[in-house]
């Protein structure tokens, strides 16, 4: 449970880097999200949301990775899965897109894939 924890961190971490480095100015908006922002103003929009979802996605991991009890791990292990098919949509996503995100971006994904899966398979065992 701790790798996968620390695995999603970093995933989580990384993601919020890289948005906060777009929206400081100092990665260019068309290198993400496949180039397709028309504008800055319409990149910074998509980045706020993301460092949103991503700071929820980090409390979600503490949470399952601290849930002792066993109270929810079929809810948390549904939501691990269901992330684990949206992170692989992603990959594809980012695989397709600009250089930037075929070469950086893909292997922070990747890491969101394993997190959630390792999280998915731990959580279903207890």
């Amino acid at each position: 449970m701790k790798t996968a924890t620390l695995l999603g961190i970093c995933f989580y971490s990384l993601t919020i880097l890289i948005h906060i480095l777009v929206i400081s100015g100092i990665l260019p908006y068309t290198w993400v999200n496949g180039g397709r922002s028309d504008s800055f103003a319409t990149q910074f929009q998509l980045s706020i949301i993301s460092i949103i979802i991503c700071i929820i996605g980090g409390l979600f991991t503490f949470f399952a990775a601290e849930n002792r009890v066993g109270r929810f791990n079929r809810g948390i292990t549904i939501i691990c899965w269901f992330l684990v098919m949206l992170c692989s949509i992603g990959l594809i996503q980012q695989l397709l897109g600009t250089s930037f995100e075929k070469l950086v971006c893909s292997f922070i994904v990747l890491l969101g894939i394993i997190s959630n899966l390792r999280l998915a398979v731990e959580t279903r065992k207890q």
